[in-house]
């Protein structure tokens, strides 16, 4: 009987981590040419990424059961791949904000934000292919402390632009609607940072 080929968990990880840069590289040109139209057209690619997040999320965690090695412990396996998760999830979900706040123009800087993300996200994805090879990467660590360094810098942009919404903003409605905008960015970049801190940690683990 010929033998079942073994999963590739970490190629499973760094293809989530691709999605997440993809969606995130969607979300700029969504930002920086932003319309209803565009909103619908670029939504559509972006939910596509999340849902075959979704399936690689539940292959993977199917397999673990099965699975008699696996190349990094069960547990960090889970949750490098739910912190992915999360920042596809919510990539997604910011447009669905946009979507149903009506919102109808980007206010100034959000596309910066917007780039801060594509940062981080690009980093997660190279720091997870750089995983597999961590005893001779010289990669993996600028890597980990691009993301550190991009969410510092999302923190004091995120900081900023409320203090600028809540200052000189005199539409209630609009603060409400922007300020929910700015959390989920500035929860995505954070993410992004938690996705790299564990891969950090499996690092220090498997050395």
């Amino acid at each position: 009987m010929a033998r079942r080929k073994q999963y590739d968990f970490l190629g499973a990880m760094a293809h989530l981590t691709k999605n997440a840069a993809d969606a995130a590289e969607v979300l700029v040109q969504l930002v920086k040419n932003y319309s209803s139209e565009t909103l619908v057209l670029e939504a559509e690619k972006i939910h596509d990424l999340e849902k075959e997040g979704d399936r690689i999320v539940t292959e993977l965690t199917n397999e673990l059961y099965d699975a008699f090695i696996t190349p990094i412990d069960r547990e960090d396996i889970l949750v490098i791949a739910e912190r992915i998760d999360d920042i596809l999830d919510g990539i997604n979900a910011l447009t669905y904000l946009f979507e149903n706040l009506a919102i109808t123009k980007m206010r100034p800087q959000t596309d910066e934000f917007a780039k801060m993300v594509l940062v981080a996200t690009n980093g997660v994805h190279t720091a997870m292919q750089e995983f597999p090879k961590f005893k001779h990467s010289k990669t993996l660590k600028k890597m980990i402390d691009e993301v550190n360094r991009v969410e510092s810098e999302s923190d004091q942009l995120y900081s900023e632009l409320k203090k600028s919404l809540f200052t000189e903003e005199t539409d209630v409605l609009e603060i409400i609607k922007w300020k929910d905008v700015y959390d989920r960015l500035e929860q995505i970049v954070n993410a992004s940072e938690d996705a790299v801190d564990i891969i950090d940690g499996m690092v220090i683990k498997n050395t």
